[in-house]
């Protein structure tokens, strides 16, 4: 018998954004995915735009948080309870700590590598919940909601728990029961430029994108390119910059559309 998450469907896409381009700087987006027939956990990472090599902790990461919540999924605890979230931050504070412990770093260390926002979500047969550390996107079943940056621009990063542990924590943005979910988008930042210049229900409901791997970066790479264009009345060349000032990351999931006989 098929259980719900079986039923759906996942695709992503990231791209490097216009500015982090011009500045020589990689992408510091990262995503990390776990489906089976259980769970789905996805989650988008986004490095801090300050760090000298912030792209280091946001793969590292998006890896780490998708695994801690599988294991204690693993060990059949439940998504709903309040400990469960408080588990993974633990268990991802201890991750951190054994890393720079290891490399025998300070703290310039991190702030040049580990400072990295986490928007993410785990289905499960009973409950979806989306959850977030920081700034970010979500759309639940068509409905965006988009975390505003935090004042001063700083977001409670992951790692300033080495220092004080309870100043940061999960926050947990939806829950709704799996058999209530359609579709699901969650996004860095960079998606603020991105919805000013396209319908984002694209992502979601286009049949592309979900057969095609690599279909949602090549959209957002098109959307980035500079083009150069003659104006001929004027006699000149006109030039288009890209759309996303930054890097840009999302992974969409849907509902598997029934197959007709």
């Amino acid at each position: 018998m098929q259980g719900q998450v079986d039923s759906f469907e996942y695709a992503f896409g990231s791209i490097i954004g216009r500015n982090h381009v011009l500045a020589g700087k990689n992408n510091q987006d990262a995503y990390g995915i776990i489906s089976n027939e259980k769970f789905m956990i996805a989650v988008v990472c986004d490095g801090c735009g300050s760090g000298k090599h912030s792209e280091v902790g946001a793969k590292l990461g998006a890896r780490l948080v998708v695994n801690a919540i599988a294991d204690l999924l693993n060990q059949n605890l439940a998504i709903s309870e309040a400990e469960f979230w408080n588990t993974v931050k633990i268990n991802l504070l201890q991750k951190l700590k054994d890393l720079v412990t290891l490399i025998d770093s300070d703290m310039e260390f991190v702030n040049d590598h580990l400072l990295f926002t986490i928007v993410g979500t785990v289905i499960t047969d009973l409950e979806t919940v989306t959850f977030s550390m920081g700034d970010g996107a979500i759309a639940i079943n068509g409905e965006l909601t988009q975390i505003p940056a935090y004042p001063n621009n700083a977001p409670p990063y992951l790692a300033y728990g080495l220092y004080k542990p309870d100043a940061i924590d999960f926050e947990i943005r939806d829950r709704l029961p799996t058999s209530e979910l359609k579709s699901l988008l969650i996004a860095t930042d960079g998606i603020d430029d991105l919805i000013k210049v396209e319908d984002i229900h694209q992502f979601w409901q286009s049949e592309h994108y979900f057969r095609n791997s690599d279909a949602i970066r090549r959209k957002l790479a098109m959307l980035n390119r500079e083009e150069v264009k003659p104006d001929w009345n004027k006699r000149e060349l006109t030039r288009r910059s890209g759309v996303l000032s930054d890097d840009t990351t999302l992974v969409v999931i849907r509902k598997r559309l029934a197959v007709s006989c």
